[in-house]
């Protein structure tokens, strides 16, 4: 299985290489089209119905896992269905309810403020345009663009820490600055194709391309990937690596014998 991989793969681009604006677009959809291969399963991971739900959730969400976000939701979404019951509602009891993702009480202040201005200017209903959802308490454009793809159908890249190193070691672009990154990104793809795939970007990078140790060698991404190397090549140690319920799966799609995965990482069901 490991001379399958070495034979799929192939070589990775050379880092000294020069690349031409069209080479970077035909290898970053190249890259993109492989993300879909490798995570058919992305999604965004936060459990919601409608905008407020996904809103108040991506608020939540700051600075804890997703999973844990999903834990606390279903009993305060249905504490807080309207704007106006998080607008109206009791600081201490709403703190208690959300305590268990951390940084409470100032996630607290956001989604009364949230409620509040969501009924004083959009009669208790979420906006569907950027302009006004980064108006909004809590709301910076990484979250407006999470609704506007998730809960409205509006296409958006939403530049998570994920992303951002990602597209940087596949040199998709050397900006820094979140909302650069935004339109780099956005000039090699489709506008329809943005949301899904920041939702794979994101799959890729807490399953298989972590910030400490990338697992270069069982990535299927690594014949187009210009970091390949960054994180261990040995098959063996890469696979090791893999995270979550497709881990073995994920270790198979890049060529290797699925059994190199521990049982520890598949087990893993949210990955942070």
């Amino acid at each position: 299985m490991v001379g399958g991989r070495a034979a799929r793969v192939g070589s990775p681009p050379s880092r000294r290489t020069v690349e031409s604006d069209l080479g970077r677009k035909r290898r970053a959809r190249r890259i993109g089209r492989l993300l879909a291969e490798t995570h058919p399963d992305a999604h965004c991971e936060l459990n919601h119905e409608g905008p407020l739900q996904l809103a108040v959730a991506t608020i939540l969400s700051a600075q804890c896992t997703d999973q844990r976000v999903n834990e606390v939701t279903p009993k305060l979404f249905a504490r807080y269905p309207t704007a106006a019951d998080y607008a109206g509602a009791d600081r201490a009891e709403l703190e208690e309810m959300i305590r268990p993702t951390g940084f409470f009480r100032n996630k607290a202040n956001a989604l009364i403020r949230l409620g509040q201005d969501l009924v004083e200017r959009y009669d208790g209903q979420v906006p569907g345009r950027l302009v006004d959802l980064v108006t909004l308490p809590g709301i910076g454009r990484k979250t407006a663009n999470v609704i506007l793809g998730n809960a409205f159908g509006v296409p958006g890249i939403t530049v998570d820490t994920h992303f951002q190193r990602l597209v940087r070691r596949w040199a998709w672009t050397t900006e820094t600055d979140p909302v650069k990154i935004e339109h780099a990104v956005g000039a090699l793809f489709e506008r329809r194709d943005w949301t899904m795939l920041s939702h794979r970007v994101i799959f890729h990078g807490r399953r298989v391309c972590h910030a400490r140790k990338p697992a270069c060698g069982a990535c299927t991404l690594a014949r187009f990937c210009p970091s390949y190397g960054t994180g261990p090549t040995d098959p063996v140690t890469a696979a090791k690596l893999l995270k979550g319920p497709r881990a073995r799966e994920l270790a198979s799609q890049a060529g290797l014998d699925p059994a190199l995965v521990p049982a520890k990482a598949v087990a893993v069901d949210d990955v942070p």
